[in-house]
């Protein structure tokens, strides 16, 4: 896949020669396959380690898991006080 990717690179940057906007598309190109690396954690760390993509998933997996936390006790909260006050009321 990579070689399909720099071979495309390289014949738009060719074609960049007959027309520019070829060069304009190659550019696009380029910014696209180093974005979508980028996202998906395919970076090295300084000192040569594994990519961050591990991270990145536990990241996003703690802040829905800290959302879903959230809602979830204000509806447990809310039920409780509605069970609370019925049990008070019935006791008196």
């Amino acid at each position: 896949m990579l070689l399909l990717l720099l071979i495309a690179i390289a014949v738009l940057f060719g074609f960049g020669f007959l027309n520019p906007i070829w060069w304009g598309a190659g550019a696009v190109l380029v910014y696209g396959v180093t974005r979508h690396a980028r996202d998906r954690g395919g970076g090295r760390t300084r000192n040569g380690g594994a990519d961050l993509g591990d991270y990145r998933d536990y990241r996003d997996y703690r802040d829905r898991r800290e959302r879903w936390d959230r809602r979830y006790s204000r509806h447990n909260r809310a039920r409780r006080r509605r069970e609370d006050r019925r049990d008070h009321e019935h006791h008196e």
